[in-house]
C-alpha cells in the first residue's frame, strides 16, 4: 500500500474545510495524529501529514498545539482552520508569518 502524499493530505484537509464551511461552522481543529489515524491507520507518515497541515494554513488560522520540536512535526500538532472565509484571496499563513 502506497503512503499518501502531501497533495493527498492537502486535498483531504481542503475537503474538511469546505464541509465545515457548508454547514456554517466558524472553524475546525485538526490534530495530526487523529488525521493520520483516520486516513492511514497504522502507517508511519506523520511528517507528510504535518507538512500538509502547515501548507494548508491561511491568514488567520492558528496553531492550537505544537509538538515540542522546532520542526513542528509530531502527532501533537493541532491547527485551527477558520472556515467562514475560504476565499482564494486569503494569504498563506507562511506568507503572513514571515512578513
Amino acid at each position: 500500500m502506497e503512503k499518501k502524499t502531501i497533495q493527498d493530505y492537502k486535498d483531504i484537509i481542503n475537503q474538511k474545510k469546505w464541509d465545515a464551511h457548508n454547514i456554517s461552522w466558524l472553524y475546525i481543529d485538526v490534530n495530526a495524529k487523529a488525521l493520520l489515524d483516520e486516513i492511514e491507520p497504522k502507517v508511519s507518515n506523520i511528517t507528510i501529514c504535518c507538512k500538509a497541515m502547515m501548507e494548508m494554513m491561511l491568514e488567520g488560522d492558528r496553531f492550537v498545539e505544537l509538538p515540542r520540536v522546532k520542526s513542528r512535526i509530531g502527532g501533537a500538532l493541532t491547527v485551527r482552520y477558520y472556515c467562514d472565509n475560504l476565499s482564494p484571496q486569503r494569504r498563506k499563513y507562511s506568507e503572513v508569518e514571515n512578513g
